[in-house]
Formats: C-alpha cells, sequence, structure tokens
C-alpha cells in the first residue's frame, strides 16, 4: 500500500498540506499511541537536515505521547478525510477513542504509527523542542492567539522516512 520515497523527489505545497488540507501528528507505538490534528508548522531544512516543525499546545493529549517518545509522525490526506480531521482536532483521546472514533486505522511499524487512510507519511525523529515566549513576539498581534497563555511547544522532528501511497 505504502512505498518509501525520496524526500527530495516530492512534489507538494506545505503551505496547503499544513494550512489548508491539515494533517495528524502521531505518537506512540502499538501499546499505546494518540493523533492530533495540526495545521500550524513547517517543513524546511535546519541545521543541515530535513525537518518537520509541530506547534502542539501544552494541554494537549498528544505532548504526552511526544515527550514519552523519541519518534513521531505527520500524515496527510485527502478531503474525503476532513470529518475524520475535524473529530481528531476537536476531540481529546483521554475521553474517548478518537482514533476509532474517526474511523482510522492504525498501522504501527518501525517504532511508530501512522493510519492506512493517509496518503503521505513523514516519519520524524525528535531533534529539538522549546516553547514559544511571549517575550519573543515583534508583532503584538500574534499574543491574541493565547488568551489563555497556553503558548505552543515547538517540536522538531528530523524526517527520517517518507512513505506514499
Amino acid at each position: 500500500m505504502f512505498h518509501e520515497v525520496n524526500l527530495l523527489q516530492l512534489d507538494c505545497n506545505p503551505f496547503q498540506m499544513i494550512g489548508k488540507s491539515w494533517a495528524l501528528v502521531t505518537a506512540g507505538d502499538e501499546t499505546a499511541c494518540n493523533t492530533m490534528t495540526v495545521s500550524w508548522g513547517g517543513m524546511g531544512v535546519l541545521w543541515g537536515k530535513n525537518v518537520v516543525t509541530a506547534y502542539i499546545r501544552p494541554q494537549r493529549y498528544t505532548r504526552e505521547f511526544l515527550d514519552r517518545f523519541d519518534k513521531f509522525t505527520v500524515s496527510f490526506y485527502d478531503e474525503s478525510e476532513r470529518d475524520a480531521l475535524k473529530l481528531c482536532g476537536s476531540k481529546s483521546g483521554r475521553d474517548l477513542d478518537k482514533i476509532a472514533a474517526a474511523g482510522l486505522t492504525r498501522v504501527h511499524e518501525n517504532g511508530v504509527t501512522y493510519f492506512a487512510e493517509a496518503n503521505l507519511v513523514l516519519e520524524c525523529k525528535k531533534v529539538y523542542l522549546d516553547k514559544i515566549r511571549p517575550e519573543g513576539f515583534l508583532d503584538p498581534s500574534i499574543q491574541q492567539n493565547y488568551p489563555g497563555a497556553d503558548y505552543h511547544l515547538v517540536y522538531v522532528g528530523e524526517i527520517t522516512r517518507v512513505l506514499k501511497k
């Protein structure tokens, strides 16, 4: 179903993929995992590595898995999966098995979890973690994204494998 591809051969628009189509960030293994929808993030080169940057609010359940495991995945979907992504972005895995509720099929391999319904999967190894700090905002209007002062954690993952349908 999926085959490994060279990252440099991907023809994609990260602004569309993350900002408009959304993605799932997933961490965990076959014993326990959680996922969440993201519409903020980035892809690029940092420290000579091909990376994904994921922004996760500290109260999100997925954060516990991102902190516990060394690897995570970022997966992308067709518009036909929009309802599943909406559910994964609005419900907590603490309250229900949202993966099952979303109708997603877990795939566990190479120490990571992703979903069979994805079109593209980026397997990532964590290389950096920090927290957005309000004193860093050069544009004060950005503060409106944080009425509860729950500043995102910034996870940078080196892309170690790319799987495509």
